[in-house]
């Protein structure tokens, strides 16, 4: 099983974060006993419930970015118009 980023792991909901434990348990037994046939589908849905956290985290990024860039306009080391 493929563990998210610490990044991600700490934007998840607590609901989100226990529904993602439990997943990863479920796809280590399964890996555990040979079963990655069935740790395919558990991985999938570890995918699938991370989506919202990665969107989160891309959205802090661009915060950030736009932090960054007012905070060179405001200390003259870029133009307004060079954005």
């Amino acid at each position: 099983m493929r563990h998210c980023s610490v990044q991600v792991r700490g934007l998840l909901t607590r609901e989100e974060l226990d529904r993602y434990n439990a997943l990863m348990e479920v796809g280590s037994y399964l890996e555990e006993q040979r079963r990655h046939d069935l740790a395919y589908h558990v991985q999938r849905e570890v995918d699938i419930l991370i989506q919202p956290a990665i969107e989160r985290l891309k959205a802090k990024g661009k915060e950030r970015d736009k932090e960054n860039l007012r905070y060179m306009i405001d200390q003259g080391m870029l133009d307004a118009e060079d954005e």
